[in-house]
Parts: structure tokens; sequence; C-alpha cells
């Protein structure tokens, strides 16, 4: 595990280590399980403060809370997507409760040691990637405010 990993939120690098011990068929299955997981996007924050992250193919969109510099993220992605909805959703889980420079200091490439690339194409792992670009957009407006 590269150095950069250890930098990660304690949440986000529990979810890593999950996937680095898992094989195969196991991470399919634990997307799903997030998938499954992931926190209903709260309809008064739709109105006005939902965007749409533009380079995911799938529909994506996030909004993000701050409470005591603390973030919370709310992802909206079509059930009939579980592997977006569980990248979303491991996102959402290993980020919730951050600080927005924690959020900032996420390597865009923590994911490798997850061995997704196993089982996704390249174009869901740069979706992956542009979630969390717009997350760290988030986080870094959060921060001007």
């Amino acid at each position: 595990m590269s150095t950069e990993q250890n930098h990660l939120p304690e949440r986000l690098q529990e979810i890593v280590e999950e996937f680095e011990g898992s094989e195969g068929r196991e991470k399919v299955e634990l997307l799903i399980y997030y998938a499954e997981r992931m926190l209903e996007f709260p309809e008064e924050l739709r109105q006005d403060r939902c965007e749409t992250v533009e380079e995911c193919m799938t529909p994506v969109s996030v909004t993000a809370t701050v409470d005591d510099n603390r973030m919370t993220f709310y992802f909206d992605v079509p059930e009939e997507s579980p592997t977006v909805r569980g990248l979303a959703a491991i996102m959402a889980d290993g980020l919730n409760g951050s600080a927005p420079e924690q959020v900032l200091g996420v390597p865009r490439d923590f994911y490798q040691p997850m061995g997704l690339d196993k089982v996704l194409t390249m174009q869901r792992l740069n979706g992956f990637t542009a979630i969390l670009a717009h997350m760290k957009r988030l986080a870094a407006q959060a921060m001007e405010r």
C-alpha cells in the first residue's frame, strides 16, 4: 500500500481494505451491497443544490451539506445502475463526516489497491475519478464559505 493511502479518512481506508481483501466476484457483490445501502437523496436538497457529475455516462447528481466542518454527501443515481450506485455509495460512506480538507486530500487514484480494475471497465473507473473530483469541488466551495 502506498504511503498516500495512509492519509485517507479512516472509514474510506476501511473500505479500500475491504475491497483489497476480496477477490473477483466478491468485489462485485460488495459494490452491490454498497449500492443497496446508499442514503436516500433528501427531496429538500434536490431543488437548488443538486449538481450533475457531467463526466459520468450514468446520470449522477450530488450535493453536500456541512455541519460543524463535517461534510455529508448525498447522491442521486438510478437504481438500474447498481455499479455506479455502489461507487457513489462507497464515496459517500467513506467520506461522510470528513472535514473539507480531508476530502481534498484524497488522492485521485486512491482506489487502485481495491482491484476494481479487474471487475470494472475503464469507463466506470473514470466515472469513479469524476465523482471524487466533483466531491473535491464541493469541499473547496465549503472551505470558501
